[in-house]
């Protein structure tokens, strides 16, 4: 078994914005020179996700709607002000994940047709960071 780590940056033009990091996790598959294994990608902050879903444009805004109904913003969190994202934000995170596996098999994603790994900014216009681990052989 082999390691191969990759890392991915990302700056948002908006507090929310979903990116489509499918063809990044891609390469970073084909430069760890592995076959046949697994994909570990993590996001490093607690206000933001990764998932694999649709890249459907009325998908990803009802993910937002949903979003805002299950996790509101309020007033009474005792977490928010003086902290980077609210707490609404962070449960929002817990909803999604902050990571995910993909597989792969021959060189290939193994994603169904309209599955993409996607990086979801939950309160941005920061720079993100994501780990990608490749293992297998």
């Amino acid at each position: 078994m082999k390691i191969y780590t990759d890392a991915i940056t990302l700056q948002s033009q908006k507090p929310r914005q979903v990116f489509n990091i499918t063809t990044q996790i891609k390469a970073a598959m084909e430069k760890s020179g592995l076959r046949d294994g697994i994909i570990l990608i993590s996001s490093l902050h607690p206000n933001s996700a990764v998932i694999v879903n649709d890249d459907e444009p009325g998908f990803l805004q009802d993910l937002e709607k949903w979003l805002s109904e299950i996790a509101p913003r309020r007033d009474d969190y005792a977490h928010q002000g003086r902290f980077e994202s609210s707490a609404a934000v962070h449960f929002q995170s817990l909803l999604l994940s902050h990571q995910v596996v993909v597989q792969f098999t021959d060189t290939r994603l193994d994603l169904g047709p309209n599955q993409f790994v996607q990086f979801v900014e939950l309160d941005g216009l920061r720079p993100r960071r994501l780990v990608v681990k490749v293992i297998g052989e």
